[in-house]
């Protein structure tokens, strides 16, 4: 089919189509923790919490990834650092972090003479750029996310349940946060490139939720809204191409929209209602 076919017989469009598809199993694995312990918000912020570094990255000539990985680490940090020493609620500390590295990324990027530019990139992705090297890097943290979400399931299950069977059982809950929130960290600067920061969130939650609608074992929902999630980049790459629009763009609304068709379905569908999810 030429509607199909067409598309991905141009080398971008490939190497978009594979690398979105890896950022889809990483936000798949990542995105279904995200739900179930309810850090959306946390995912968002720290998108925004890259933009210190990409912008200073983007000013110097270094490359955007290592700038971002190393903000979005700091934001991780002091985020974590604020809520132990209790002078602030979670919530609190990610919500002015959240405010202050938005506000110093754009002020970094302001001084540079492609700002309108620089800005687009660095909120909505440019997957159509997408090289060899960067295939490579999204494929090495796809392993590395399934490595540890498959070593550290037991303790996410009992920290997200019951922390305190968790600490009973030696399964150190406070370490599984924190592996947690490294684990979104890296979700969120692998799919910088493909979505941006300010769309990342799209991918990293709608395909959870869609796959959370119809199945109850956790393993189960991550290999589902990989696929879902992959099924976005593929219908998103497609409208970009066909339509003329932003392709990270289509791409985290199409996972939106599939999100809601889900629920939308499955409402429709007999049967009995999905019960919490099960390890």
């Amino acid at each position: 089919m030429p509607l199909l076919e067409d598309p991905f017989s141009t080398d971008f469009m490939q190497r978009a189509l594979l690398g979105g598809s890896l950022v889809a199993v990483i936000c798949g694995a990542v995105g279904t923790w995200v739900v179930i312990r309810g850090m959306a918000f946390l995912g968002e912020a720290i998108g925004h919490g890259m933009l210190p570094g990409v912008a200073v990255a983007t000013l110097v000539g270094a490359p955007v990834l290592v700038g971002g990985a190393a903000s979005a680490v700091v934001m991780s940090a002091t985020i974590g650092a604020l809520h132990r020493r209790g002078r602030m609620s979670y919530d609190t500390a990610i919500g002015l972090l959240f405010v202050g590295m938005l506000s110093l990324g754009v002020i970094i990027v302001s001084h540079s003479g492609s700002f309108a530019t620089d800005a687009t990139v660095m909120l909505f992705g440019d997957v159509l750029a997408l090289r060899d090297g960067d295939l490579a890097l999204l494929a090495l943290a796809a392993v590395a996310t399934l490595v540890v979400t498959a070593v550290f399931h037991r303790a996410f299950v009992a920290a997200a349940f019951d922390p305190r069977v968790a600490r009973t059982l030696g399964l150190r809950p406070g370490l599984a946060q924190a592996v947690l929130v490294g684990l979104v960290t890296v979700a969120v600067v692998a799919s910088y490139q493909a979505v941006g920061s300010l769309l990342v969130v799209g991918l990293l939650l709608a395909p959870a939720v869609a796959a959370g609608q119809w199945t109850t074992r956790i393993p189960t929902t991550m290999a589902l809204a990989a696929l879902v999630g992959v099924l976005a980049v593929l219908t998103g790459l497609l409208v970009s191409w066909h339509a003329g629009t932003a392709a990270g763009s289509s791409i985290a609304y199409t996972a939106v929209v599939l999100a809601a068709l889900s629920a939308v379905v499955r409402r429709l569908t007999p049967g009995p209602r999905r019960p919490a999810p099960a390890h």
